[in-house]
């Protein structure tokens, strides 16, 4: 039988992670989270959506403030990245910068990262403190109200995100990341429908001019903008899911019941990772739900109960 260290490891340490982090230590259960420290919640200069902070709060504040509630409990966090997963018998083992851990369950809180624009990571990450390149409208939109606003971006996916972003100003251009458009009759449509401008590229976001940031194109001179959209898609961190044969979804986000459970028996995944709304607080509620589950699946292999104050593992 194998020696188990921990009852779940829980590889990321976004929103969701360590929501589930904070459940499984109350629960009483000893667990450890490993984090690449690369959370897109780290990249948000100020949210406004969050719920308990009228004034907003700093990405990089919220996942401080989490991660101490978490260790308040008990719960053991290191900063690595998880390079290997394989089942071993009754668990798993996890390959990472200190070795190997094991663990009889797993959460996959891995999330995705957006793909950024070719420019100076330097200037890019200035000018997304600064607001004048954002990610996310569901989150910021309504900072852009009535604002001139450009979305970087092609096909039906950039075509959306203009339709999204026209909800809260009418001065708003469609840039092709490349040379020219490459839309179809019925993107085009929507276009002229919502009176969204377009302009062929290439586009480069070249600097910024005061509060604007200035992007160049090839059919034109620079043009001013109060914010930028890069609409290029996301990239999956499913590498881990993939080598433990979790099922993947067309898009490459790893399909869950309604409990977080993967298609692999143990393993779970919550966020980003997860099709469904990229937001922090739908990641903390699937968080919430993936460590229950957890706890509730665990009671299904063996009662838990409380003997004694000897630590928070499994009794």
């Amino acid at each position: 039988m194998q020696d188990f260290t921990h009852d779940a490891l829980i590889i990321g340490g976004g929103p969701a992670g360590l929501t589930s982090a904070i459940y499984l230590v109350r629960y009483h259960l000893k667990i450890k989270v490993i984090d690449a420290g690369n959370s897109r919640a780290g990249w948000i200069p100020c949210t406004h959506n969050h719920a308990g902070y009228p004034e907003g709060i700093n990405g990089k504040e919220l996942l401080a403030r989490m991660r101490e509630q978490a260790q308040r409990y008990g719960a053991d966090i290191d900063t690595g990245r998880v390079t290997r997963l394989d089942p071993i018998e009754g668990g798993f083992q996890a390959d990472w910068g200190s070795g190997c851990i094991r663990a009889r369950k797993v959460l996959l809180a891995t999330g995705v990262t957006n793909r950024r624009p070719p420019m100076d990571l330097a200037m890019h990450d200035e000018m997304m403190a600064k607001g004048l390149i954002r990610y996310c409208p569901v989150c910021d939109g309504y900072e852009v109200t009535d604002k001139k606003v450009a979305v970087i971006g092609d096909d039906t996916h950039g075509v959306a995100e203009a339709v999204f972003i026209r909800g809260f100003t009418e001065n708003i251009t469609l840039i092709a990341p490349d040379a020219e458009h490459r839309l179809d009759t019925q993107d085009w449509s929507r276009l002229e429908e919502f009176g969204i401008k377009t302009i062929d590229g290439p586009a480069q976001i070249v600097g910024a001019d005061g509060d604007k940031v200035v992007v160049q194109t090839a059919g034109g001179g620079p043009v001013a903008y109060d914010s930028v959209y890069p609409a290029l898609g996301s990239d999956v961190h499913n590498d881990l899911a993939k080598q433990i044969g979790c099922e993947l979804a067309d898009d490459g986000t790893i399909k869950v019941d309604d409990h977080q459970r993967t298609s692999v028996t143990g393993v779970y995944a919550a966020g980003d990772v997860v099709l469904g709304l990229d937001q922090i607080s739908h990641a903390m509620g699937e968080g919430g739900v993936a460590a229950t589950t957890i706890r509730n699946d665990f009671a299904k292999e063996r009662p838990i109960i409380r003997e004694s104050l000897r630590g928070n593992s499994m009794r």
